[in-house]
């Protein structure tokens, strides 16, 4: 389970540029939960991610994960638990490395550095499974360069590497944002199926209004700072896109 406590963030705090980006964010998601984020520019949708995923200490507040304070613990320690994909399918890989390397790096991640030779053929093996499970062919191309990758295959082998330790809680920041429609709708099928697969609690920031009530189970809006609507159950399912774009005007 995720709890927030009060967390507020304020940039610059103390100044005439103070900006008070976060405001008391109480929130409470349960295991297994897939929520979906939704706001405007500014509403505080991508630094509520950098405060779950480590990126950014609140100014104040305290981050509970399965009752666990991870407020203070750095991104590589958090690592274990909470797995991030973001909207730039080149931020998530490394081009001049192939498959195989990006997948290594992944697989070590949050882990002490070491000597220990990074690939063999059991890690191979795993990552071929891995690869497999979202049937692109990837998994007979390890030795790739992820240079030679569409954007949207380096989307889908930054979700496998992001679920490759088993972490528990996956942050999609605009995932499917830098992709085409065609493309963006596979993108979230295989986000549905490796969320369900690995039974994972999921948050995930969108501008799309059918994919906030198409996938996952609970919307969340935000607005200046602020949680102002928490969607979910029978209320949610009798929402159309329409209904959340007229939110907008508060």
């Amino acid at each position: 389970m995720i709890e927030l406590q009060a967390i507020d963030v304020v940039f610059n705090k103390g100044t005439k540029i103070e900006n008070h980006v976060l405001r008391s964010i109480n929130l409470k998601v349960m295991d297994g939960q897939f929520v979906t984020i939704i706001g405007g520019n500014g509403a505080g949708k991508s630094t509520l991610m950098n405060v779950l995923s480590g990126n950014l200490i609140p100014t104040s507040g305290k981050v509970f994960i399965d009752k666990l304070d991870v407020t203070s613990m750095s991104v590589e320690n958090r690592s274990g638990m909470v797995s991030r994909v973001f909207q730039d399918p080149m931020i998530g890989t490394f081009a001049d490395l192939t498959i195989e390397e990006n997948m290594a790096i992944a697989y070590k991640r949050g882990a002490k550095r070491s000597l220990s030779v990074c690939l063999n053929k059991f890690l191979r093996d795993q990552f071929k499974e891995a690869l497999s499970t979202i049937d692109i062919g990837l998994e007979d191309r390890l030795k790739d360069k992820v240079s030679s990758l569409s954007g949207g295959q380096r989307q889908a082998l930054s979700l496998i590497m992001a679920t490759l330790l088993g972490s528990k809680i996956l942050l999609l920041d605009e995932h499917t944002a830098a992709l085409d429609p065609k493309i963006a709708k596979n993108i979230m099928q295989l986000t549905n199926k490796i969320i369900k697969k690995h039974k994972l609690t999921a948050l995930m920031i969108t501008h799309s209004m059918t994919q906030a009530l198409e996938y996952g189970d609970r919307t969340i809006m935000m607005y200046h700072g602020e949680l102002v609507r928490d969607m979910q159950g029978s209320e949610r399912k009798g929402l159309s896109s329409a209904d959340l774009v007229k939110y907008f005007d508060l």
